[in-house]
Protein backbone atom coordinates (compact mmCIF):
# COMPACT_ATOMS: atom_id res chain seq x y z
CA UNK A 1 0.00 0.00 0.00
CA UNK A 2 0.92 3.76 -1.02
CA UNK A 3 -0.09 6.75 0.97
CA UNK A 4 0.86 10.35 0.51
CA UNK A 5 1.33 12.48 3.63
CA UNK A 6 0.34 16.37 3.78
CA UNK A 7 1.29 19.09 6.00
CA UNK A 8 -0.67 21.56 7.73
CA UNK A 9 -1.45 23.63 4.78
CA UNK A 10 -2.54 20.82 2.89
CA UNK A 11 1.16 20.44 0.97
CA UNK A 12 2.26 17.38 0.22
CA UNK A 13 5.43 16.39 2.66
CA UNK A 14 6.19 12.94 2.05
CA UNK A 15 5.04 9.79 -0.33
CA UNK A 16 5.44 6.44 2.21
CA UNK A 17 5.17 2.89 1.17
CA UNK A 18 3.66 0.22 3.67
CA UNK A 19 6.51 -2.03 5.34
CA UNK A 20 9.22 -0.01 4.52
CA UNK A 21 7.54 3.68 6.43
CA UNK A 22 5.95 3.61 9.54
CA UNK A 23 2.41 4.93 7.95
CA UNK A 24 0.82 7.66 10.41
CA UNK A 25 -3.09 7.91 11.00
CA UNK A 26 -3.23 11.21 8.73
CA UNK A 27 -1.29 9.68 6.03
CA UNK A 28 -3.82 9.10 2.59
CA UNK A 29 -4.26 5.76 0.83
CA UNK A 30 -3.23 6.45 -2.74
CA UNK A 31 -2.94 3.78 -6.07
CA UNK A 32 0.37 2.94 -7.70
CA UNK A 33 -0.13 5.90 -10.52
CA UNK A 34 -0.71 8.21 -8.08
CA UNK A 35 2.29 7.83 -6.42
CA UNK A 36 4.53 7.75 -9.44
CA UNK A 37 2.78 11.08 -10.39
CA UNK A 38 3.49 12.48 -6.68
CA UNK A 39 7.51 11.26 -6.98
CA UNK A 40 7.96 12.00 -10.40
CA UNK A 41 6.54 15.11 -11.25
CA UNK A 42 8.23 18.05 -9.24
CA UNK A 43 6.74 20.82 -11.95
CA UNK A 44 4.29 22.22 -9.64
CA UNK A 45 3.17 21.63 -5.71
CA UNK A 46 1.27 18.60 -4.69
CA UNK A 47 -1.87 19.61 -2.18
CA UNK A 48 -5.04 17.94 -0.58
CA UNK A 49 -7.86 20.01 -1.31
CA UNK A 50 -11.18 18.65 -0.15
CA UNK A 51 -10.64 14.76 -0.88
CA UNK A 52 -9.18 15.23 -4.03
CA UNK A 53 -5.02 15.24 -4.49
CA UNK A 54 -4.52 18.43 -7.21
CA UNK A 55 -1.16 19.37 -8.60
CA UNK A 56 -0.83 23.47 -8.56
CA UNK A 57 1.89 25.50 -10.39
CA UNK A 58 4.38 26.86 -8.31
CA UNK A 59 4.22 30.37 -7.41
CA UNK A 60 5.66 32.75 -9.36
CA UNK A 61 8.58 34.71 -8.43
CA UNK A 62 8.73 38.33 -9.04
CA UNK A 63 12.64 38.74 -10.82
CA UNK A 64 14.88 40.84 -8.28
CA UNK A 65 15.40 43.32 -10.88
CA UNK A 66 17.17 45.59 -8.13
CA UNK A 67 19.47 42.79 -7.22
CA UNK A 68 20.51 42.02 -10.79
CA UNK A 69 21.06 45.62 -11.84
CA UNK A 70 23.23 46.28 -8.83
CA UNK A 71 25.30 42.82 -9.56
CA UNK A 72 25.76 44.35 -13.44
CA UNK A 73 27.33 47.80 -12.31
CA UNK A 74 29.56 45.95 -9.87
CA UNK A 75 30.75 43.83 -12.87
CA UNK A 76 31.36 46.95 -14.69
CA UNK A 77 32.47 49.44 -12.25
CA UNK A 78 35.27 46.83 -11.53
CA UNK A 79 36.77 47.00 -14.64
CA UNK A 80 39.51 49.34 -16.28
CA UNK A 81 39.99 52.43 -18.41
CA UNK A 82 42.31 54.08 -20.45
CA UNK A 83 44.26 57.62 -19.43
CA UNK A 84 47.25 58.10 -21.65
CA UNK A 85 47.61 55.00 -23.05
CA UNK A 86 47.72 53.20 -19.70
CA UNK A 87 45.57 50.28 -18.79
CA UNK A 88 44.04 50.99 -15.26
CA UNK A 89 42.06 48.97 -13.16
CA UNK A 90 39.04 50.27 -11.68
CA UNK A 91 38.32 47.95 -9.45
CA UNK A 92 37.47 49.24 -5.56
CA UNK A 93 40.85 48.06 -4.38
CA UNK A 94 42.77 49.92 -7.17
CA UNK A 95 40.45 53.04 -7.09
CA UNK A 96 41.61 53.50 -3.30
CA UNK A 97 45.17 53.54 -4.13
CA UNK A 98 44.71 55.49 -7.15
CA UNK A 99 43.03 58.20 -5.28
CA UNK A 100 45.20 57.63 -2.08
CA UNK A 101 48.04 58.66 -4.74
CA UNK A 102 46.04 61.41 -5.96
CA UNK A 103 45.78 62.94 -2.39
CA UNK A 104 49.73 62.87 -2.99
CA UNK A 105 49.72 64.97 -5.48
CA UNK A 106 47.38 67.13 -4.66
CA UNK A 107 49.46 68.21 -1.61
CA UNK A 108 52.79 68.19 -3.62
CA UNK A 109 52.92 68.98 -7.60
CA UNK A 110 55.89 67.62 -7.79
CA UNK A 111 55.46 63.97 -6.69
CA UNK A 112 56.52 61.28 -8.66
CA UNK A 113 55.58 57.17 -8.06
CA UNK A 114 55.80 54.16 -9.88
CA UNK A 115 52.70 53.18 -10.42
CA UNK A 116 51.37 49.60 -11.94
CA UNK A 117 49.05 49.44 -14.61
CA UNK A 118 46.98 46.73 -15.87
CA UNK A 119 50.47 46.28 -18.97
CA UNK A 120 53.28 46.63 -15.72
CA UNK A 121 55.00 49.62 -13.74
CA UNK A 122 55.05 52.84 -15.10
CA UNK A 123 57.10 56.14 -13.53
CA UNK A 124 54.00 59.06 -13.25
CA UNK A 125 53.73 62.20 -12.27
CA UNK A 126 51.48 64.24 -10.29
CA UNK A 127 49.21 65.44 -13.29
CA UNK A 128 49.32 61.60 -14.57
CA UNK A 129 47.80 60.63 -10.93
CA UNK A 130 45.31 63.76 -11.25
CA UNK A 131 44.59 62.36 -14.53
CA UNK A 132 43.86 59.03 -13.84
CA UNK A 133 42.66 59.52 -10.19
CA UNK A 134 39.61 61.44 -12.32
CA UNK A 135 39.29 59.21 -15.53
CA UNK A 136 38.58 56.23 -12.38
CA UNK A 137 36.24 58.14 -10.29
CA UNK A 138 34.25 59.44 -14.18
CA UNK A 139 34.07 55.77 -14.87
CA UNK A 140 32.97 54.69 -11.36
CA UNK A 141 30.17 57.54 -11.10
CA UNK A 142 28.80 56.56 -14.49
CA UNK A 143 28.01 53.31 -13.33
CA UNK A 144 26.52 54.21 -10.08
CA UNK A 145 24.75 56.88 -12.59
CA UNK A 146 23.67 53.99 -15.09
CA UNK A 147 22.12 52.16 -12.53
CA UNK A 148 20.24 54.87 -10.88
CA UNK A 149 18.83 54.72 -14.44
CA UNK A 150 17.63 51.88 -14.92
CA UNK A 151 16.35 51.13 -11.22
CA UNK A 152 14.42 54.50 -12.28
CA UNK A 153 13.06 52.68 -15.17
CA UNK A 154 11.99 49.86 -13.10
CA UNK A 155 10.23 51.91 -10.65
CA UNK A 156 8.28 53.75 -13.68
CA UNK A 157 7.91 50.36 -15.22
CA UNK A 158 9.40 51.12 -18.05
CA UNK A 159 12.36 48.49 -17.84
CA UNK A 160 12.95 45.99 -20.03
CA UNK A 161 15.72 43.23 -19.39
CA UNK A 162 17.71 44.50 -22.99
CA UNK A 163 18.83 47.66 -20.97
CA UNK A 164 20.53 45.93 -18.00
CA UNK A 165 23.53 45.38 -20.78
CA UNK A 166 23.40 48.88 -22.22
CA UNK A 167 24.31 52.03 -21.58
CA UNK A 168 27.05 51.56 -19.46
CA UNK A 169 30.32 53.20 -20.06
CA UNK A 170 32.83 52.43 -21.66
CA UNK A 171 35.63 50.01 -20.31
CA UNK A 172 38.93 48.52 -21.17
CA UNK A 173 38.83 44.66 -21.50
CA UNK A 174 40.89 43.48 -18.29
CA UNK A 175 43.47 41.00 -18.50
CA UNK A 176 44.36 39.46 -15.14
CA UNK A 177 47.79 39.83 -14.22
CA UNK A 178 50.03 36.65 -13.54
CA UNK A 179 50.18 36.05 -10.19
CA UNK A 180 54.11 35.38 -9.64
CA UNK A 181 54.80 31.61 -8.18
Amino acid sequence: MKYALFDEHSKLQACLIEGVHQIPASAVKIDQDLFVRLTQETDGIWRKVGNEIIKEPFPQVAPDYARSVAAERYEREDSAVSVDGLSIATSRESAGLIYGAGLSAMLDPDYRCNFKTLDGFVEIGAQQILAIAKAVRAHVQACFDREFQLLQAVEADTYVDAMLKEGWPDSVPVTPIPVPQ
